[in-house]
């Protein structure tokens, strides 16, 4: 697997072999594209029960979904998962990852905890798994430039079907 760069990048998505929803070429980075913060957020609800983790876990079962308008607030030691505001189609012969910026972690926001590998065929918003270490409040707000996804041609073609086809 090869990382694709900005120039093939470029190409690619003129061409719309990736398709990015909505897209911007200042959103082009050497290596990988930006990725904006939508509004909507997964936070999780009070619950004092054990939630068991298996195989049919399901997370929709223990949070709620919110719309943010000016920021979201995050407390040390948070977590929640936000949803970017672009989407993503890719073909069945390029897969990619998802990676937090480092601006933000030297604030202690990781933006995205696990979970990074992006599949050939995709078709979604992304999830991102964001978690506050730091020792202060966080307001995070939609429309930052959070997160970078990493394109990659794939040996061999596949497409996704899974549980979050069509988050």
């Amino acid at each position: 697997m090869s990382v694709i760069a900005k120039s093939e990048l470029k190409k690619l998505i003129r061409d719309g072999v990736i398709k990015i929803e909505p897209f911007s070429e200042k959103l082009i980075g050497p290596g990988s594209v930006d990725l904006h913060l939508g509004s909507t957020f997964i936070v999780y609800k009070k619950v004092r029960d054990i939630f068991h983790i298996t195989d049919r876990s399901d997370f929709r079962d223990i949070t709620e979904e919110i719309e943010v308008k000016d920021y979201f607030l995050m407390l040390p030691g948070e977590s929640a998962m936000g949803m970017t505001r672009e989407k993503i189609t890719l073909p069945d012969n390029i897969c990619g990852r998802l990676e937090g910026r480092s601006r933000f972690a030297r604030l202690g926001l990781l933006v995205h905890i696990t979970a990074s590998f992006m599949h050939p065929g995709i078709d979604n918003h992304q999830f991102l798994e964001l978690y506050n270490a730091s020792p202060i409040p966080l307001a995070i707000h939609p429309g930052t430039r959070i997160c970078q996804f990493i394109f990659e041609y794939t040996v061999g073609t596949g497409h996704y079907r899974g549980r979050f086809a069509r988050q």
